[in-house]
């Protein structure tokens, strides 16, 4: 099994708009592990952990994200080691 890490940082309206709640939610029925959180910025930060095909799911979701989420962009890092996480977190 090859697990990858992918930490993407979306933008657009998506503080306040339960995104880190409902990024939880999905991360976690795609089997992932990491966590999110909100960055100064308005950004939220995902950093997620697991097989590339469920990271590409969680990808494709967050770009959609909650009903009332906008997101303008995404950028992505792939080249990041692996953590072996137990569980997907919210953090603050």
């Amino acid at each position: 099994m090859h697990h990858e890490r992918w930490q993407l940082q979306i933008h657009g309206k998506v503080q306040g708009v339960f995104y880190r709640a409902s990024t939880q939610q999905q991360a976690r029925m795609l089997g992932l592990t990491g966590y999110c959180q909100n960055l100064d910025n308005g950004r939220v930060q995902v950093v997620a952990e697991g097989m590339p095909d469920h990271l590409q799911q969680l990808l494709e979701w967050c770009w959609q994200g909650p009903p009332q989420a906008q997101v303008s962009a995404i950028d992505i890092d792939k080249d990041i080691p692996t953590d072996e996480w137990q569980d997907f977190q919210i953090r603050r």
